[in-house]
């Protein structure tokens, strides 16, 4: 058959599949979010992705296997020295991260806030890990009586910024995100996102507003996605993937609400004459349930992604290529709210499959970058071994 005229590429933000071979290096042993979650739930409901074999990778409670799956399946193991968004992201486009980025789980060092206060003629509170609704609550009538700016974290290499848009006007926030941006481009913090938080209202009842701005590390080399967007071809982001890599490759930006947004906008790309990728992320698994300990709600987010694909399914023409995978994992019964080290599931769909296969396991998350180069004839990713020839 020829080559594909559109990929569409779905990550489920922190669908892992269980524990990654160096997963006690990362202090993950044990972790395993698929399986850990479908006990929880006495059996995840999936049937879609159970047709496109998602239990012949590993058999999931709950979800059956396919005798004849209708795509080709294996997991991936992430070859980068991380287990973060960007550094997962980056890895399926080709590149491989050996300098991981920081996190800071007792709060960011005193000489980056010491700098900062000095730069932005602001004192600065809060400086911990924290829930970005709960440190409003903790905090916000505090900042509105002082000016003081709430910074914060999360499990995540994140410095976020929370202030009154009535006390600290938004241009300036935004001044003072990009000067915490330029700080931590230093190697000793190397943090990778830098965001703007905003809020109104009064205490007991604050609200975050959508002037939400993240302030990117640029990916440390050309991804797959500079190279189609220098061949001419389409680059769709939706949902988080253009903040993931700062616009680099990027031809189109569809923002998301979340994950149901991020279906019916990847459902509404596919009425689109485009050649190229169309690049999509599911944030909720991570964001709303993973780092908040969440199995069930996890679980039933998952059975609604589910419901959703037949939808995308029914769409897709001949020369579509359909990927599904994620870019690290997030254990809901994990000890702590960090990511977790995980292979992840691999899942490729064409409506020229009769039978699924089983791929051989891919030693990074970039053997898609690569698959995608080798599609559309450009420039092959310096990492990644591309199985075009395995899925026709």
């Amino acid at each position: 058959m020829d080559n594909f005229k559109r990929v569409f590429l779905i990550v489920m933000d922190s669908v892992g599949i269980g524990e990654a071979p160096d997963a006690d290096k990362f202090n993950d042993k044990g972790a395993d979010t698929l399986g850990h979650i479908a006990e929880q739930m006495n059996g995840l409901h999936m049937p879609n992705m159970a047709k496109l074999g998602l239990s012949n990778i590993r058999e999931i409670k709950g979800i059956e296997k396919a005798d004849s799956p209708d795509a080709h399946y294996t997991k991936m193991q992430e070859a980068s020295n991380g287990k973060d968004t960007m550094t997962g992201h980056w890895e399926i486009m080709g590149l491989n991260i050996q300098q991981p980025f920081r996190t800071f789980p007792d709060g960011f060092p005193a000489e980056l806030i010491n700098e900062l206060e000095e730069k932005t003629g602001r004192k600065i509170i809060g400086n911990k890990p924290a829930s970005g609704t709960a440190i409003l609550d903790e905090l916000g009538a505090e900042h509105m009586e002082t000016g003081a700016l709430i910074v914060y974290t999360s499990a995540d290499s994140v410095l976020q910024i929370a202030a009154h848009e009535e006390v600290v006007p938004i241009e300036e926030q935004y001044k003072i995100c990009e000067i915490a941006r330029k700080l931590t481009l230093d190697e000793k913090y190397m943090v990778g996102r830098v965001i703007a938080r905003p809020f109104v209202g009064q205490p007991g009842a604050f609200e975050r507003t959508s002037h939400r701005h993240d302030y990117a590390l640029k990916p440390f080399g050309r991804t797959v996605m500079n190279e189609l967007k220098d061949a001419g071809k389409d680059v769709i982001a939706l949902g988080k993937i253009s903040d993931i890599y700062d616009g680099e490759g990027v031809t189109e930006t569809i923002r998301t609400a979340d994950n149901e947004d991020g279906m019916t906008k990847l459902v509404e790309s596919m009425d689109k004459n485009f050649n190229g990728l169309s690049f999509l992320n599911l944030v909720d698994f991570d964001a709303k349930f993973g780092h908040r300990r969440d199995p069930k709600g996890y679980g039933k987010a998952l059975e609604t992604y589910d419901a959703r694909l037949p939808e995308v399914l029914e769409k897709l023409q001949p020369d579509d290529l359909l990927i599904i995978t994620a870019d690290h994992g997030n254990d809901p019964v994990h000890h702590g709210t960090d990511h977790t080290r995980e292979y992840v599931p691999l899942l490729v769909h064409h409506t020229g499959i009769e039978n699924g296969k089983s791929l051989p396991l891919r030693e990074t998350f970039a053997d898609i970058g690569a698959t995608i180069a080798e599609n559309f004839r450009i420039t092959m990713p310096e990492h990644g071994s591309s199985f075009l020839n395995e899925i026709k």
